[in-house]
This record gives structure tokens, C-alpha cells and sequence, in this order.
């Protein structure tokens, strides 16, 4: 679990940015990005355009877990690691976030952009996941309606009602 840690893309993680091709209709998205190094890096590996860092895409906070393994942590505390995770929306890393709380901040900014124009929001996977729980009333307690891969994006759509649903299951992202 990376988290906040202001790690730079690997040079496995640049490469395969460098090779996505995004559809040309992305060209005039707003583009907002994480502030965490790894986001920036690939949102300039991405495109020519502006990027504004946006404080609420920020990873979930793990606090004493950062830098640890799920594996790490099962293997240490199993019962302990085992409730927790059951709790789904409501789990909690120590000192961390719970992904209800990621929810909360995100569905914040998504309100903000509901009235704007479409935009592309570069994060991780802790806030991306809060975006699937949102659009589809996952509870964090079962397997994902869906799988990401690394080379797919999440493609959503509000309505006018502030409503969140996902608009396609996933976005391949174009190798060259």
C-alpha cells in the first residue's frame, strides 16, 4: 500500500504510460490530478494541456499500514485482519481513512464538477474504488462489479440529479 507516499512512477509504471493513447475526445476534458507525485507524472505523460492538482483525488490515507502488505497484515492478525475487512465501506486502516470517509470527499468534488464539462481525473486505486462503490452501491464487503487492469480506465457519468453511474464498464487505454 503506497498511499500518500510521494513516490515517482517506476520505470515499468512511466513506460506503460508512455505507451496509452487516450480517444481524441479527452482533448477537452478538464483535466484534474492528485497531487501525490505518481498521479502528476503520468497526467504530464499524458497530456500537453493544463492539470489542476485537486486535494480530494489524494490515495486513502493507510496511516501505520502505509507502506505494508495486505499479505503482511493478514499473516500478522488474521481474526483482527479478517473483521476489519468485513466491515467494507466502514473498514479502517490504524490511523488511516476509511473508504466511506474517500466516498464522502469524493462525491464533494464530483457534486463541484456535476455542472461542468467532462473530466479526466487521474488517482489511485483507493479513490477509484470509492468511484465504483458510488456509481454502483458496492459495499465494499464482496468482490468488486468489476475489475480494473492497469491500462483501463473508469468511465462515469452524473446526471442531473447528482446521481453516479457508470457510463461503460471500462475504457481501454490504447497502446501505441
Amino acid at each position: 500500500m503506497q498511499g500518500r507516499a510521494g513516490l515517482p512512477l517506476s520505470p515499468g509504471g512511466r513506460a506503460q504510460v508512455q505507451r496509452w493513447r487516450l480517444p481524441a475526445a479527452c482533448a477537452k476534458a478538464l483535466w484534474l490530478s492528485s497531487p501525490l507525485r505518481r498521479a502528476t507524472e503520468t497526467a504530464a505523460l499524458l497530456t500537453d494541456g493544463p492539470v489542476t492538482i485537486e486535494p480530494r483525488l489524494i490515495e486513502m490515507d493507510w496511516g501505520a499500514w502505509e507502506g505494508r502488505t495486505l499479505a503482511e497484515l493478514r499473516a500478522e492478525a488474521p481474526q483482527a485482519m479478517a473483521a476489519n475487512e468485513a466491515r467494507g465501506l466502514d473498514f479502517r486502516p490504524e490511523g488511516g481513512e476509511s473508504p466511506r470517509e474517500v466516498r464522502v470527499r469524493l462525491a464533494a468534488l464530483l457534486a463541484d464538477l456535476a455542472a461542468g464539462r467532462d473530466a479526466i481525473l487521474l488517482t489511485h486505486k483507493g479513490v477509484i474504488r470509492a468511484a465504483l462503490s458510488l456509481a454502483t452501491g458496492w459495499d465494499m464487503t464482496c468482490k468488486p462489479p468489476l475489475r480494473l487492469a492497469d491500462d483501463t480506465a473508469l468511465v462515469l457519468h452524473g446526471d442531473a440529479s447528482d446521481r453516479l453511474a457508470l457510463d461503460r464498464s471500462v475504457l481501454r487505454l490504447a497502446a501505441e
